[in-house]
């Protein structure tokens, strides 16, 4: 494969597994890299099944001291709700922010929100340490997917904190993943050289889907975790990350990517 410092990743096949609507933020610097990219979502982000305890959270925002969003999803989630409630953003001044993430953090300021907290690294347990000695008596409110890891809420309300935990949206497995992921296995002039796994999430459905026939095709294959929460996951599906982000965001993992691809295969 050829390499170069322009386009490192030039030559090189990287599956993207992230959900439709975002994988642009990850295929957009892979491609700028060289990479040819192909995405296959194995997650798909819907409404939850109710809003019902958003709502009631949104209905009595006022009350809280802290709001807390763990994603970009849950960000965009939280703002919908309040315009088809017909509350105004300006009702959620008074909150401290803390974001998981700079990209959360982004689309909170993009909302004209301040964002108080945004931990060193972007996973729950640095959360939990970057409010240490805040949390005694407050109320916080947690904004999240359905299906999320409990570190959080567990771990504030030992901090003293009163949490209601709030779904705002959901993951699923899109429809016709399964068929195209193992149609790119069958053949090694199609399979990725590089698999992405942006959440743990992206991991466990691609191991569902995935037909345990191709499994040892994996082998010949680098699997890309966005940080070790996403790499622990691979772990106990029995699989190792071979490259991890430093940095827990999509350009993070586009660059350790092509930092890996430079030290293994560089350029004669």
């Amino acid at each position: 494969m050829n390499t170069n410092k322009e386009e490192p990743l030039s030559g090189w096949r990287i599956l993207t597994t992230r959900a439709s609507k975002q994988a642009g933020g990850l295929a957009r610097p892979l491609r700028d890299l060289g990479a040819e990219v192909v995405e296959i979502p194995t997650i798909e982000i819907k409404p939850p099944k109710s809003f019902k305890a958003l709502d009631d959270a949104l209905g009595k925002i006022g009350s809280y001291d802290w709001l807390i969003l763990t994603s970009v999803n849950g960000v965009e989630a939280l703002f919908a709700r309040l315009k088809k409630l017909h509350i105004q953003p300006a009702k959620l001044k008074h909150l401290q922010v803390a974001a998981i993430g700079p990209a959360t953090q982004r689309e909170i300021e993009e909302h004209g929100l301040k964002v108080a907290v945004t931990p060193e690294k972007y996973i729950a347990e640095s959360v939990v340490d970057a409010l240490k000695g805040r949390m005694e008596g407050k109320r916080v409110l947690l904004v999240r997917a359905k299906v999320a890891r409990d570190v959080l809420p567990i771990e504030l309300r030992k901090a003293g904190a009163k949490v209601d935990v709030a779904e705002a949206y959901e993951t699923h497995v899109p429809a016709g993943a399964k068929a195209k992921l193992n149609r790119l296995f069958v053949s090694d002039s199609t399979r990725p050289d590089i698999v992405t796994f942006t959440s743990s999430s992206t991991a466990t459905n691609f191991f569902s889907l995935l037909e345990k026939e191709h499994y040892h095709a994996l082998r010949e294959i680098w699997l890309a975790s966005i940080g070790p929460v996403t790499s622990a996951t691979l772990q106990q599906l029995g699989f190792k990350a071979n490259i991890q982000a430093i940095e827990y965001t999509m350009e993070g993992l586009a660059l350790a990517i092509a930092k890996h691809v430079l030290t293994t295969h560089p350029s004669e």
